[in-house]
């Protein structure tokens, strides 16, 4: 099921497992942490939406800046660029394995968020003015799949999809990867993604 207000995945879940508006979401397992979360995004001069499941916020030109997440072991604020930010706390993770530029903070405890509240807002006001200033993440080698952010945020709140793909070869990644990052508008990518994830589960390239 999709949602598409904050307040209805604060309320019963992102929609993308069977846990959705049950007892055993994982939106109610950090429940407080999560409104505390959402409570600093809301005076961070950003707009709030819904995508990919998730709270996301963004800039003025509707750059994607972080979203907020909820996780089995944590909930997390996710930077986009996250590999950007000058991180002088020490903060940041990856995202997952194949995560080439976002980074997370993770939060296990409301009085976690509390705690760390003036850094978050620092680690928030460096990630908007580095999307502000139009500085470009280095690209690696060629030989390096570099995944559309689209694709590679799915397979990081999908692990079942994650490993099917990396299991893919690697033509058949490129393929997929291609293909997806080719569409002009987020939502287009994240609705051809959607649509080819049973081929994906089985295993299928995208032209099989």
């Amino acid at each position: 099921m999709k949602i598409s207000t904050v307040d209805q995945f604060l309320i019963s879940g992102c929609g993308r497992c069977k846990h959705f508006d049950t007892p055993q979401c994982k939106v109610h397992t950090w429940s407080e942490a999560l409104h505390l979360l959402r409570g600093i995004m809301q005076n961070s001069g950003l707009t709030e939406e819904i995508k990919w499941g998730f709270p996301c916020y963004s800039n003025s030109e509707n750059k994607n800046i972080l979203m907020i997440g909820a996780f089995k072991e944590f909930c997390s604020l996710s930077f986009f660029k996250g590999v950007l930010l000058t991180d002088s706390h020490q903060l940041l993770q990856k995202a997952g394995e194949n995560s080439q530029t976002m980074r997370l903070l993770k939060f296990t405890s409301p009085e976690q968020v509390i705690q760390q509240s003036s850094i978050i807002n620092q680690y928030i006001t460096e990630a908007i003015e580095i999307e502000k200033s139009g500085i470009k993440i280095q690209k690696p080698s060629a030989q390096e799949l570099v995944l559309c952010t689209e694709l590679a945020t799915i397979l990081d709140e999908m692990p079942e999809l994650k490993v099917a793909f990396q299991k893919l070869t690697p033509g058949r990644q490129r393929g997929y990867n291609l293909y997806f990052s080719d569409a002009k508008q987020s939502a287009t990518r994240i609705s051809r993604i959607e649509k080819f994830i049973p081929k994906i589960l089985s295993g299928k390239g995208f032209q099989d």
